[in-house]
């Protein structure tokens, strides 16, 4: 039994993810930036698409559900929390709940913050999380719905998956986020190797998702509120020494106008 990733880029800087058991032959796609990009990497690949797993509801997560739907008779997997905003849902997960692809389960988290039921996908046996807009290599999505308190504690259950696990975020922002991580955090050697290894890894036209949460557990700033170092270098900014949501909303406030 195997399950295999096939990402690509599509529209401006999202990645496209197809997750593929090849023991059921069942595919999903996870979200849907652009559906005739999917359409044709499902092609390419012989792989008839099967679900939809959506994250959230913005546009460019869920804007080809309908044609790709219409072109695969696929069924759509999105967060209740968000249903109203997502087309042709034909079933709505909520926290701890489980999907599955084939014999592969996925459990469902709430990670709520970017937007207020951005929900993501974890494939324990596979080691792999699908993360949409929650978190980013070095960053975190920017805070359009919900609270600090929300965001924090929905960046908490990321934290709380094994290290080893592979993160797969929808965008490749890493650069940039690399740019602030190091503005915020300057003396962090482990951040200055991970800018390095970024910076090569981009010159030479590589993707740098997806990533070890390891790596971000030691280097991403927005995982790292809760650390004292970085709450007495953020007390003057908003941050507060022994309060993980204050600093994370004086780092996420920065990156904002960073």
């Amino acid at each position: 039994m195997a399950i295999e990733v096939h990402q690509f880029p599509c529209l401006g800087d999202n990645y496209g993810f197809l997750l593929h058991d090849t023991m059921s032959g069942e595919t999903a796609c996870i979200d849907t930036p652009d559906a005739n990009a999917y359409l044709t990497e499902a092609r390419k690949k012989g792989w008839q698409i099967s679900a939809i797993w959506n994250t959230h509801w913005h546009p460019d997560h869920a804007g080809g559900n309908e044609a790709i739907k219409a072109a695969t008779s696929c069924k759509i997997i999105a967060p209740a929390a968000e249903a109203e905003k997502i087309a042709g849902i034909d079933r709505t997960v909520m926290h701890g709940e489980i999907v599955c692809l084939g014999d592969w389960e996925a459990d469902v988290i709430d990670v709520g913050g970017h937007t207020l039921g951005h929900c993501a996908y974890h494939l324990p046996a596979a080691k792999i999380a699908f993360v949409g807009d929650s978190v980013f290599a070095l960053g975190c999505g920017r805070m359009f719905e919900g609270t600090p308190a929300q965001f924090w504690a929905s960046l908490q259950r990321i934290k709380a998956l094994p290290a080893e696990t592979a993160l797969y975020c929808a965008h490749e922002y890493t650069q940039s986020n690399a740019r602030f991580a190091l503005h915020a955090d300057p003396e962090n050697e482990a951040l200055q190797d991970y800018c390095r290894s970024i910076g090569k890894a981009r010159a030479e036209g590589r993707p740098t998702v997806p990533f070890a949460l390891a790596r971000e557990l030691a280097t991403n700033p927005f995982l790292r509120a809760d650390n004292a170092d970085l709450q007495a270098r953020w007390a003057n900014l908003g941050g507060k020494v022994g309060d993980a949501v204050a600093t994370f909303a004086a780092l996420r406030e920065a990156k904002n106008n960073f």
